[in-house]
C-alpha cells in the first residue's frame, strides 16, 4: 500500500481519521445507482479510477453496484487501534468491502473481521452493542467537517492536502512540499 511504503521509505507517521461518507445509508446497504441517481457516467469514472489506481497497486477489487453505512466499522477500527490491531484490521475491512462485497453495516461480519485479525469476538460484541468509540468517531467527524473535508480520502500533510484515491508520486510531492 501507498502509506505503508511512506512510512518505510519517508519515516511518515499516519494519523487515520473516519469520515462520514453516506451516513444516512441504511444498515442493508443501498444500490449505488439511487445514491448517485442522475450522475452514472460519474459513478463509471470513479469506479474505473478506483480499480486503476487498485490495480497499480497490486490490489484485485470488484466493480461495486451497492455501498453499506460504515460508522460501525469505523467504531471498531477505532477499538482495533487501541488494540494495537488498528493496520490490520483496517486492511481486513477494506478487503471484506471492496474485494469480497461484504456488508460492513453488519455486527456479524464486524466481528468476524475482527477475530480474523487476532481480536477477542466478545470483546468487539461489547464494543458495538455499548458504542464504546462512538465518541471517537464523532470526534473525527467533526473534525472532517471543521477541515471542510469532502471526499474520500484525503491525505493532509502540515495544512496542505491530497484529495482521492492519488499515485505515489503525488504522496512525496506532498511530503516533499510540507517540510
Amino acid at each position: 500500500m501507498r502509506t505503508d511504503r511512506l512510512q518505510q521509505e519517508y519515516g511518515v507517521r499516519l494519523r487515520w481519521s473516519v469520515f462520514p461518507l453516506h451516513p444516512e445509508t441504511p444498515p442493508e446497504g443501498r444500490e449505488l445507482s439511487d445514491l448517485f441517481a442522475g450522475r452514472e457516467a460519474m459513478i463509471r469514472d470513479m469506479q474505473a479510477r478506483l480499480l486503476q489506481v487498485a490495480a497499480a497497486e497490486g490490489l484485485h477489487l470488484t466493480e461495486r453496484t451497492r455501498t453499506y453505512n460504515s460508522r460501525l466499522a469505523q467504531e471498531l477500527g477505532k477499538w482495533a487501534e487501541e488494540q494495537g490491531r488498528g493496520d490490520q484490521f483496517r486492511h481486513a475491512v477494506y478487503r471484506s468491502y471492496f474485494v469480497e462485497g461484504v456488508n460492513i453495516a453488519m455486527v456479524d461480519e464486524l466481528v468476524r473481521i475482527a477475530t480474523a485479525v487476532g481480536l477477542s469476538a466478545d470483546e468487539a460484541q461489547i464494543v458495538l452493542g455499548e458504542g464504546t468509540f462512538a465518541e471517537a468517531v464523532d470526534a473525527d467527524w467533526q473534525r472532517a467537517m471543521d477541515l471542510r473535508i469532502t471526499a474520500v480520502p484525503t491525505h493532509l500533510c502540515s495544512g496542505k492536502r491530497l484529495p482521492g484515491f492519488a499515485a505515489y508520486e503525488d504522496f512525496v510531492r506532498l511530503i516533499g512540499e510540507s517540510r
